[in-house]
């Protein structure tokens, strides 16, 4: 398997890339306009040469026009654009890393919030940071690992910390210390008015951002979390079989979920179903042990070919999920959060028989569990899906715009199989708009909660878009 395509079947947070753009200081000349000097933030209008490099983001598939670009700086900088866009009656959306799977993150008719220059990582304390949003995950890991510290952040390397983080933020090592989100102590956010608040003094807003806070509030420009001992090592295992027929591929899933009930929190593993071959990944940290050799055993009994590179030092096991570098084209959705074979058993049969026929999408499932059930954890976040022991996603990925509408199309009919079975809970960081009933399926029980502190810091839903808590 080329690397390509290990990314593609493996792509836990979706593939994307991260817009830098260079700081620019004083008087500018960009496109025969003359922005003036100012320390905190740039305007960039659509008849700038910048505007559709500055919009766009990870998905060819979505392009957005928003009205203004604010371009900012500093916290201040977000401020002013805050206060701008009320004095123009604009909404406001917020660009960090531009990897929202529907590009909520910049929306057309609105004024978009860029944060791509705010990058910085500062160390508070030996086991502390301050973390800008739009810091990447390759960034951040470059950063830390070397440290010996580690956050349990996702595994695209070019996703932005503030997104990820604030939406829950799952990954490699969620199961052995738990969400993105679980490590915030702290952030720095400017409401709808302009105002700057910091959670130290406000604990149900920071309840509110650990799982709910993309989008919805206001803008984080810093977040401050604890971070972990770094395990010395990863090891991956691969195991395939081509070729499928139905019920092959009802056997190996089988496996899978019996072998994944029991999974060490220092393991991960997903089940990938892309065309005719299925695909599982199995990583641990530190050194193995029987239950895990005995999981190895059972996967290698159910399929045909297997590969292991090893043991590599953390941050090289990590750059093999970074992920493109560049935009391309996708759909890629969350499929529902399930506690076993029996709740994916219902819809199998279809979804394999849609997959199998329709080279280009791609049916995965990820383990959860583990750190990611802790009791304080779940307390002391709004992130509502802790009792899930899987989650699932739907990926659709093509060159050409012309196989754009078959491949869709295909998407939207797993969809409809997938909801007619009655599924009710999706991850906040896969949105569709096609979902039903999309709050009370991110939010569950939290979402009354969520939009109370709504109506506190966006009484007018200045931060809006199709699946914001205002709507």
């Amino acid at each position: 398997m080329t690397r390509n395509q290990f990314i593609k079947t493996t792509s836990l947070l979706s593939a994307g890339f991260l817009l830098q753009v260079n700081k620019v200081i004083g008087n500018t000349l960009i496109n025969n306009i003359n922005i003036t000097n100012n320390p905190n933030v740039l305007y960039i209008y659509p008849n700038n040469v910048n505007f559709t490099t500055l919009a766009q983001g990870c998905n060819l598939r979505i392009q957005s026009k928003p009205a203004i670009i604010a371009l900012c700086k500093n916290t201040q900088g977000v401020v002013e654009a805050v206060q701008m866009a009320n004095q123009k009656n604009l909404k406001i959306s917020v660009k960090s890393g531009g990897h929202c799977m529907e590009g909520l993150s910049c929306v057309t008719g609105t004024l978009t919030i860029n944060l791509s220059n705010l990058t910085a990582i500062t160390w508070p304390t030996a086991n502390t940071i301050t973390v800008q949003p739009a810091c990447t995950l390759q960034q951040l890991y470059a950063n830390i690992i070397p440290k010996g510290k580690i956050l349990p952040g996702g595994s695209c390397g070019k996703v932005g910390i503030g997104g990820l983080s604030l939406g829950g933020g799952y990954g490699l090592l969620s199961r052995q210390f738990g969400l993105a989100c679980d490590s915030i102590t702290a952030a720095t956010m400017v409401a709808a008015n302009g105002t700057i608040i910091n959670t130290t003094n406000n604990p149900e807003l920071l309840w509110a951002l650990k799982g709910g806070g993309n989008g919805n509030f206001g803008i984080v420009t810093n977040l401050t979390f604890n971070v972990h001992n770094a395990p010395t090592t990863m090891q991956s295992y691969r195991f395939r079989e081509k070729k499928l027929t139905l019920t092959k591929a009802q056997d190996i899933l089988k496996t899978w979920f019996t072998v994944t009930q029991n999974l060490p929190p220092q393991c991960f593993s997903a089940f990938v179903l892309n065309h005719t071959t299925a695909y599982i990944l199995l990583t641990h940290t530190g050194a193995s042990n029987k239950q895990i050799n005995a999981a190895i055993a059972l996967l290698k009994k159910a399929t045909s070919i297997f590969s292991t590179a090893g043991a590599k030092p953390l941050q090289a096991a990590l750059k093999n999920y970074y992920g493109e570098q560049q935009p391309v084209y996708f759909k890629n959705a969350s499929a529902g959060l399930y506690n076993n074979y029996n709740n994916v058993a219902v819809f199998f049969d279809a979804v394999f028989n849609k997959v199998s026929t329709n080279p280009g999408i791609i049916y995965q499932i990820n383990t959860l569990g583990g750190k990611v059930k802790n009791e304080a954890f779940k307390n002391a976040s709004s992130f509502p899906h802790r009792n899930y022991n899987y989650f699932s996603e739907l990926q659709s990925y093509w060159q050409k715009p012309t196989q754009e509408a078959k491949l869709v199309q295909c998407f939207d009919d797993i969809q409809l199989l997938i909801d007619a079975t009655g599924t009710i809970a999706h991850y906040r960081n896969y949105p569709d708009l096609n979902f039903k009933n999309p709050l009370q399926q991110y939010y569950a029980n939290s979402l009354p909660r969520l939009q109370s502190i709504k109506k506190l810091y966006d009484p007018n839903n200045v931060f809006s878009n199709r699946q914001t808590v205002g709507e």
